[in-house]
């Protein structure tokens, strides 16, 4: 026998190297069932957010009506007149598209409710409030006869003026 060989007899058998290979397999696991649990947890917060979430509001379009409405009424005493500038407000463009084609319909309407009214109304606030709530009431009906939906959110007078 040789020595090389005699050393290898007598020596201690060479210490076998372990497989890293069940602990990468198990690294990747934990990391996909972390990945996996994460994009869960994110997918199910976006849609609570989005259930959650109010629309963004749609902006605001208005159609003013020119030249103003100018109406003569009486008073106990004498005639008197009133001057109405009148503004619509919608928050679809539709609405106020049927409103303009319909405008000739919309003024005579709305002069005819101004002319009957009487001084002793609407020279308070609360007068003032009531006759803009009718005007919009009666812009809506028509509106609504021509889109199938009233459409139009508010009417502001711009101007008032009685004398």
């Amino acid at each position: 026998m040789a020595v090389a060989d005699e050393e290898l007899v007598g020596a201690p058998p060479a210490p076998r190297k372990k497989s890293r290979l069940p602990m990468i397999i198990g690294l990747v696991v934990v990391l996909l069932a972390l990945g996996g649990g994460g994009l869960a947890y994110k997918t199910m917060h976006a849609k609570a957010a989005a259930k959650n979430a109010k629309p963004a509001p749609k902006a605001e379009l208005y159609l003013p009506l020119d030249p103003p409405f100018v109406v003569n009424f009486r008073d106990d005493d004498s005639l008197r007149y009133l001057q109405v500038g009148v503004t619509l407000m919608s928050h679809d463009a539709d609405a106020l598209a049927a409103a303009k084609a319909a405008e000739p319909v919309i003024r005579d309407a709305l002069v005819s409710l101004f002319s009957s009214q009487e001084y002793s109304i609407i020279s308070n606030t609360a007068g003032r409030d009531k006759l803009q709530a009718q005007a919009l009431v009666v812009v809506r009906k028509i509106v609504q006869e021509r889109l199938g939906k009233p459409g139009v959110d508010a009417l502001y007078f711009t101007s008032f003026v009685m004398q």
